[in-house]
């Protein structure tokens, strides 16, 4: 019998239960001030707006996915006041539905005491439960040993599992993938004509000294080549334009402090490779995915703190020719993004069930 799938997203910025398309419309005019203490200033209110625009994209990367000999019906979202509706409505879950309900990063903390039992009904219906977690969540998630035992995929960094994940079944699939782009696959055309010029998709919680050092000298030589981006992460918004530019100076892990971030990264390599940039960054840590890509010529990488290789890192990736830059393009929007990464979980999960 074929079967459709159905992925329901939990946002804690989404309200009740509803179509993934209508939460989107709505988005932009999404009151922030029932997720913000009182007398929240300017800064943190940016801070919520880019958060809630971040998994506003991963939700439409979650309706754009497609499965391997399968029908998609309409993504949901649901919130934490919509999960009572999630359980009425997964009790009559059609037959020849499979339903993924999908959590990400710390977002189950938000449903409290109720997350082990809620995750215990839904699987009596059959609905089945992925975590994409990009980091070290089996180390570092309170409620990790409440959802464990429920999980049938489980996407986490490149380290090994804590002791917590001794609670997964046997039957969980567990990949080590970390960190990729919340970008719709080419969604941005390729720009076959950019700028020569670097931007530095960082944070202000990258702007050690150890960076600082870097940009400034970077300035220095590149002069007005060189674009500094320091705000927290980029709007959804403006993410098209970055376009325009040849190549994407990323920050890495050595700024974290827990052994497992430090030898991870964020998702500025894989927002500009599916950009059409030709992303830099620090080899911060040996092994993960960032040399993997260094490996297949998809990435520059520089040696820590050597100020000469990251200029020449630099001046390779403003070198590449068009025909390097649109395989850096493809690949990235073909396999690091969030969409075609949990798309093969789940069916590698639906074949071994």
């Amino acid at each position: 019998m074929n079967t459709a799938t159905r992925i329901v997203f939990f946002n804690p910025w989404a309200a009740g239960l509803e179509e993934t398309a209508a939460y989107l419309g709505r988005l932009p005019a999404l009151d922030l001030s029932a997720h913000l203490p009182p007398g929240a200033d300017a800064s943190l209110r940016a801070m919520a707006r880019l958060d809630r625009d971040w998994y506003g994209e991963c939700a439409r990367c979650f309706a754009a996915l497609e499965l391997p000999a399968a029908g998609m019906q309409p993504a949901l979202v649901v919130g934490p006041a919509g999960l009572a509706a999630l359980a009425e409505r997964a009790a009559q879950r059609p037959a020849r539905e499979d339903w993924w309900l999908v959590f990400m990063a710390h977002h189950p903390e938000k449903i409290g005491p109720a997350l082990a039992p809620l995750c215990g009904f839904l699987r009596k219906t059959g609905v089945r439960i992925a975590y994409y977690a990009f980091d070290e969540a089996s180390r570092a998630l309170a409620c990790f040993g409440a959802l464990a035992p429920h999980l049938d995929v489980l996407i986490h960094d490149e380290a090994p599992l804590g002791p917590a994940a001794a609670g997964l079944r046997a039957d969980c699939l567990a990949i080590h993938r970390s960190w990729v782009a919340n970008v719709v696959p080419f969604a941005v055309p390729f720009n076959e004509d950019p700028e020569r010029k670097i931007i530095f998709l960082g944070s202000r919680l990258g702007l050690t000294p150890h960076r600082r050092r870097q940009i400034d000298f970077l300035s220095a030589t590149f002069k007005d080549r060189f674009v500094a981006w320091h705000d927290h992460s980029v709007s959804v918004s403006a993410r098209d334009g970055l376009s325009r530019y040849a190549a994407g100076f990323c920050p890495e892990g050595r700024k974290f402090t827990t052994p497992t971030m430090a030898r991870t990264h964020t998702d500025r390599p894989f927002w500009s490779g599916c950009l059409g940039l030709v992303p830099v960054s620090e080899d911060s840590a040996p092994g993960g995915r960032l040399e993997e890509l260094a490996r297949a010529g998809l990435i520059r990488r520089y040696a820590h703190a050597d100020l000469a290789a990251l200029r020449e890192a630099c001046e390779a990736a403003l070198e590449a020719t068009l025909a390097e830059r649109r395989r850096i393009y493809d690949h990235f929007n073909r396999h690091e993004t969030v969409g075609p990464v949990l798309a093969a979980a789940l069916a590698s999960a639906a074949v071994a069930a």
